[in-house]
């Protein structure tokens, strides 16, 4: 048999089996992304938003999506094209013509991933803005202490027949004056010192629990003790760094009851694994009823919020937004 009449010979398996390899990898390849309900599928792996603020991150995700799947669909379709009617010809074996210096090409690949980047970039910092625009007067305040391995909760509230001050507590120095300011007047505060080993009594998850109320907006005040964590409550779809000598801040409407999970997002020493919280979401009456029984169990006032510092390192970004 000639040579080319064996060339052909063993070309014929492969090309019967390259179907079925294609329908393997496709199966797989969707298999993968399944989720145990459809209509979950349209989240593209993140969970149901829980506040208000949560589904404009999830459009962003979704769009993100969109643009990378078009951009994949653009650059495969050239890939089939180019392999489909440029291969080479089983008759001809002379060198195709080369193209080089193709100014409309180069432009073209020049010019659409900085409109890419623009428009992603665009998006994003409408949205960061949104997302980190703080109200006036929040209906509540919540300082949140990371510190090796758990976390810390200073609510900063009005709790009846609880006497203090938060805008001169020396636990809350560390807070710069700017968001101090803005606490409520003789605010006593009520506050939650977690361990590694305190649970949720109701679902037994690890970590100390931050009740929340529905429908009212709280403002997040992050600070740490040692080093840097991240407050990361997973249906928020947000997370944000807490920082020694830096004070973080953003704020939530939560809109659904409900008992979530958190966790530390930034790997921040051996037990980093163990810096797990619970998030319970109930209504403004019973968030109301919660701080009360903190006071009645002698949980008063505020546990330290972060490491001491000077009053000019402490307000260096009083001008900056």
């Amino acid at each position: 048999m000639s040579p080319n009449g064996s060339d052909r010979s063993s070309r014929r398996p492969m090309r019967r089996k390259l179907p079925q390899v294609l329908t393997a990898g496709l199966i797989l390849a969707t298999a993968t992304g399944c989720s145990y309900n459809w209509e979950d599928f349209p989240r593209l792996g993140m969970p149901t938003p829980v506040t208000e603020e949560a589904p404009r991150i999830l459009s962003l995700w979704q769009g993100s999506w969109a643009a990378a799947l078009l951009t994949g669909i653009l650059v495969w379709g050239l890939i089939l094209w180019s392999v489909i009617f440029h291969r080479r010809s089983r008759t001809k074996v002379e060198v195709p013509p080369q193209t080089r210096y193709n100014m409309p090409i180069e432009a073209l690949y020049t010019v659409t991933p900085l409109i890419i980047v623009s428009v992603l970039f665009y998006f994003t910092a409408r949205d960061e803005s949104k997302l980190l625009a703080l109200s006036d007067k929040p209906a509540h305040t919540i300082n949140v202490v990371g510190y090796q391995w758990s976390w810390g909760f200073n609510y900063i509230e009005n709790v009846p027949g609880v006497e203090g001050d938060a805008k001169t507590d020396k636990n809350l120095a560390s807070i710069p004056d700017k968001y101090i300011e803005e606490f409520p007047d003789n605010a006593g505060g009520v506050y939650v010192a977690g361990i590694p080993g305190d649970r949720n009594p109701q679902t037994g998850n690890p970590g100390p629990t931050l009740w929340l109320p529905k429908g009212e907006k709280v403002r997040f005040v992050l600070t740490s003790r040692d080093v840097i964590h991240s407050f990361w409550v997973v249906p928020f779809l947000f997370k944000q760094d807490v920082i020694p000598g830096h004070t973080n801040v953003f704020e939530v409407t939560p809109t659904q009851e409900g008992t979530f999970l958190g966790k530390c997002a930034e790997l921040c020493g051996v037990d980093h694994s163990r810096m797990l919280f619970n998030v319970k979401v109930v209504s403004p009456e019973r968030y109301q009823a919660h701080l009360k029984e903190l006071a009645e169990k002698g949980q008063t006032g505020y546990i330290p919020s972060g490491i001491e510092q000077t009053d000019p390192a402490r307000n260096a970004e009083k001008n900056q937004l």
